[in-house]
């Protein structure tokens, strides 16, 4: 789990100080934690075992355990693909191959420039916009190939332009 630069830890001490001694916390406090960093730093979750006293192991096993956690660094922009039933019938490895080819990067890669992030995920709630992609929190559907290299050269210009959010 590569970290190169410390956390700073008091993003999470307000939340610890009301969490720490909850019985049955650890997944909330790891939840808070991965919100205020983007992701679960060792840093963190190293603090985090040594204000609940629970051992780093078991800490460690269930950030590895839960998809939801993240270990590393996602993009600015999290591209996150469904990959449900209808997304699936309805093109998204065509979507996909799309993201790939424009970016180049895979499932769980983050572009060099830190911009974009791609997971693949099991189902987004959107099946009657199939297929579908969310970016920070805004879906995009019915999508082609060429409408999602659009949107992701969208938000590329933004960012050359002097950045804006999805």
């Amino acid at each position: 789990m590569p970290q190169t630069v410390p956390c700073d830890l008091s993003l999470i001490e307000p939340m610890l100080d009301s969490l720490a001694d909850v019985p049955g916390s650890l997944i909330a406090i790891l939840q808070e934690t991965q919100e205020a960093y983007g992701y679960l730093p060792m840093d963190a979750m190293e603090h985090i075992a040594q204000r609940t006293g629970t051992p780093i192991a078991t800490i460690v096993g269930v950030a590895t355990f839960y998809a939801q956690f993240r270990l590393e660094p996602v993009g600015k922009y999290l591209i996150m693909l469904c990959q449900g039933t209808a997304c699936h019938v309805n093109g998204s490895e065509l979507i996909s191959a799309a993201i790939s080819d424009e970016l180049g990067i895979e499932d769980g890669q983050t572009t060099e420039d830190g911009l974009f992030s791609l997971k693949h995920v099991a189902c987004l709630g959107c099946c009657s916009l199939s297929p579908v992609m969310m970016i920070n929190g805004q879906t995009y559907g019915s999508l082609t190939p060429d409408k999602a290299k659009k949107i992701l050269r969208g938000l590329a210009a933004q960012e050359q332009e002097g950045g804006a959010s999805a």
